[in-house]
């Protein structure tokens, strides 16, 4: 496997949270054929990471939450619909991702600001839809069982940065 499909592969499956699939596409927006059949499977790929990743991670909280019975039955919708939110983030951390693995090589200065920039827009994002939902899962939870549902989720989203940032190359490598 070359640089690039590692990078694609590792980081994107990190990259967390599953959503609908993303396709590879061509300028027309269809999909591609057998002739970018690698491309496809590293979507594949990619799609089954992060709904594997999103199984682990709500496995992680079910363990950790200790939710009563009644807790339970409130909390998980709320939690379906923070996930389905949190994955179109994720979708753009993906998308952001696969730009800079297919740039690699060529990257310059204003796409490696750009790219900065949006990775900071992508991490405010999450920010913010954490404040959204602080409220609404405490009409559902009590505050210690909240603030431990924010610091699990939390906790998982760091381990898989960290994984993440150790398997992205710096830009200033490119090339050598």
């Amino acid at each position: 496997m070359n640089k690039k499909t590692v990078v694609l592969l590792v980081l994107a499956g990190v990259c967390f949270l599953s959503g609908p699939q993303v396709n590879a596409q061509t300028a027309t927006g269809k999909q591609t054929t057998a002739s970018n059949s690698g491309k496809v499977g590293v979507d594949q790929d990619i799609q089954l990471l992060r709904k594997d990743i999103r199984s682990q991670k709500k496995q992680l909280i079910a363990e950790n939450l200790n939710l009563t019975p009644t807790e339970a039955t409130k909390f998980w919708p709320v939690y379906e619909q923070y996930q389905t939110e949190y994955t179109k983030i994720g979708d753009a951390k993906v998308a952001l991702i696969k730009e800079y693995a297919q740039n690699w090589g060529t990257i310059t200065d204003d796409q490696a600001l750009n790219y900065l920039n949006r990775s900071q827009e992508i991490n405010e994002s999450v920010i913010k839809l954490r404040q959204k939902y602080l409220p609404i899962v405490n009409q559902v939870l009590p505050g210690k069982k909240t603030a431990t549902f924010f610091q699990l989720d939390r906790r998982i989203d760091m381990l898989f940065d960290v994984q993440l940032a150790s398997q992205i190359p710096l830009v200033q490598t490119q090339g050598k």
